[in-house]
């Protein structure tokens, strides 16, 4: 990855630089043209991975106020910077060229906390510099070769004959010299989901889903071991790696693009799940999540087991093949086993273990898994399905009883309880995940913890102004002691929960509410150009307002470009189940951005395509010809 500030320059200070594996491999690219630093005029984004920056010169002593020499920097993530100087003079200029270069070799967690080191020495090497450390080495070569290079100062200098209206370009390439092979997928490797397209009414849907799809294709990593399985990196610059629960979140809201993704994360996952006996047999592998001041941190890895079954369980609704399925069931069947296990002969699964608190949203992930994975064990003849039914089923009883706390205003679920029995009450985001049950067969999604009255307030409680704030969904309330705007589990807004929120609501029926938070996800998309961070700072909207960046979201992040998709989709409420040769439509008859069209999805291992009126009404254009089609 590539990290500067809109003027484009590297400066050696902050983050700035380009990494590769977690090392920063230049910290210092500093260009001057005519001995002057350009001044910035335009800088954007051109794909997740490739930035334009613009300049301009003065570089003829009589040019007056007009700049006459233009600079242009294509800047790559995978460390090559263009550099093309434009003259627009009236006659010949003799332009020099200056980049000085330096770098640290610096890791990515010293830099962040700000104790990088100091910058190596440079030599010079194959027309360009060279530098190394214990750590490893950097080289950065140059075509054309540079007339001069000065390693005291790490400076490469061309002197250029620009003619009217002429150009010269210099391309550096930066590399870690010896280094390994990139875990990184190239721009030409073949993406695992379909590169889909949307067009309506309102103008954001498109480069919403271009941008999101985007994203996620610069995210995708893969093992060198297994080649064939790639999945997302959970963002940058913070995450770089393989971040099991969002992972396989990413691949759940991305279904409509197809199952590829799917496939290979659970695949690269399931080879990591722990076979030793004891109480961790079954579990997938995480890191703790640090959850606010009034709840401990809870594990990830509890949270990418149960998000494991129910991913295979819909991937095969989306049409992963039977064969991918039946490879991958042994290991869906020990994430459940290992379910039912630590629950033991209660009800409720605790988090990260035993004695810790009983987390609302670990009972909706435990509820929801139970469900799917019994489908899923009785779809190829496993054993267990009555046992994870009948524990569900008790989990639904007791849960509307122990969890629902009453009050004059209709009450609301607990964020969690004690190992003794006391209600945590706060009002947040985490709650949303009640309304994420997960998709059954024939188009009817599971049951889920609440019940109807209790649904139903739940919805009220979340298109409050005290979550709702305009922009999408706090994660705390407003009225909350602890509430703090840029706190990421005390008040900011986190895409994928709002998202997760708006998909839950509308198939519940609660269109109004969906809308709402729908609108503040769009406005809020738009502020940072689609590209979505993981979070940002959960300030009320107001007119002429912008979401405030959060300094330590992630930007791009797996979850957020995913949710993009993930909503999109729920416009057209696409209910698969290729199983049984079947697509049911359930838009949203409210029709909340008018007239919308989806083309490109996949569905069965097939393109599909649907078109939403201004009506609500859902039309399939394109389909495979063995699906029967309902709505």
């Amino acid at each position: 990855m590539a990290i500067s500030a809109e003027h484009g320059q590297l400066t050696g200070q902050g983050l700035e630089g380009f990494y590769r594996g977690g090392r920063r491999l230049l910290s210092r690219c500093r260009v001057q043209v005519a001995g002057r630093e350009p001044i910035a005029v335009g800088a954007r984004m051109v794909a997740a991975d490739r930035a334009r920056f613009v300049g301009a010169v003065r570089a003829a002593p009589d040019a007056g106020p007009d700049p006459d020499v233009l600079v242009e920097r294509i800047r790559h993530a995978d460390g090559t910077e263009r550099i093309a100087l434009h003259s627009s003079a009236s006659r010949p200029l003799r332009v020099p060229l200056e980049v000085a270069l330096g770098t640290d070799l610096a890791e990515l967690g010293a830099v962040a906390a700000g104790n990088p080191g100091r910058e190596l020495p440079a030599t010079v090497h194959d027309g360009g510099m060279r530098w190394s450390s214990s750590a490893g080495h950097t080289l950065v070569t140059a075509h054309p070769p540079p007339t001069d290079a000065l390693a005291s100062a790490g400076l490469l200098r061309w002197e250029f004959e620009l003619p009217p209206g002429g150009t010269r370009t210099v391309e550096l390439r930066v590399r870690a010299d010896g280094g390994g092979a990139s875990r990184t997928r190239g721009r030409n490797t073949v993406v695992p989901f379909a590169v889909a397209q949307a067009e309506g009414d309102d103008p954001r849907v498109g480069p919403l889903l271009r941008t999101c799809i985007d994203d996620l294709r610069a995210l995708l990593l893969w093992d060198p071991a297994h080649p064939s399985d790639v999945y997302v990196a959970a963002g940058a610059p913070w995450r770089c790696g393989m971040a099991p629960a969002e992972a396989l979140a990413a691949a759940r809201m991305v279904l409509p693009l197809g199952t590829r993704l799917a496939g290979s994360t659970l695949r690269a996952l399931a080879r990591t799940q722990r076979h030793a006996p004891g109480r961790d047999f079954g579990r997938l592998p995480g890191p703790m999540r640090h959850m606010g001041a009034r709840l401990p941190p809870s594990c990830t890895g509890i949270e990418a087991t149960l998000q494991f079954p129910v991913l295979l369980a819909e991937a095969r609704r989306w049409g992963l093949p039977e064969r991918e399925v039946a490879q991958l069931i042994p290991a869906a069947e020990r994430c459940l086993q290992w379910l039912r296990a630590a629950t033991g002969a209660g009800t409720y699964l605790s988090d990260p273990g035993p004695g810790a608190p009983l987390r609302c949203e670990t009972q909706a992930h435990a509820h929801r898994a139970a469900v799917l994975g019994a489908e899923l064990l009785d779809a190829y003849g496993r054993p267990g399905a009555v046992e994870l039914r009948q524990w569900s089923s008790e989990l639904r009883l007791r849960f509307r009883q122990d969890f629902w706390v009453d009050d004059r205003t209709g009450g609301g679920p607990a964020a969690a309880r004690t190992a003794d029995g006391r209600p945590i009450t706060h009002l947040g985001s985490g709650s949303a995940h009640l309304l994420d049950t997960g998709l059954l067969g024939a188009g009817a999604f599971a049951p889920g913890l609440l019940d109807k009255v209790q649904t139903e307030q739940l919805a009220r409680l979340l298109s409050s102004p005290d979550l709702d704030s305009g922009w999408g969904l706090r994660t705390l309330g407003t009225k909350e002691a602890s509430y703090n705007p840029f706190g990421h589990r005390a008040g900011a807004v986190r895409v994928q929960e709002t998202a997760i929120a708006v998909a839950g609501l509308a198939a519940a029926g609660y269109e109004k509410e969906a809308s709402s938070l729908l609108g503040g996800f769009l406005a809020a998309a738009e502020t940072f150009e689609y590209r979505l961070p993981e979070m940002y700072a959960g300030e009320q909207r107001v007119r002429g307002g912008a979401p405030l960046p959060h300094p330590a979201a992630c930007r791009p992040a797996a979850v957020a470009a995913a949710a993009g998709v993930h909503l999109l989709a729920t416009l057209a409420g696409i209910r698969p189940d290729a199983p049984a040769g079947a697509v049911t439509l359930a838009p949203m008859s409210s029709a909340p951005l008018g007239e919308i069209g989806l083309t490109g999805l996949r569905v069965a291992g097939h393109a599909f395509s649907v078109r939403v009126s201004r009506l609500g009404l859902a039309m399939v254009e394109e389909a495979a010809d063995v699906l029967q089609l309902g709505v």
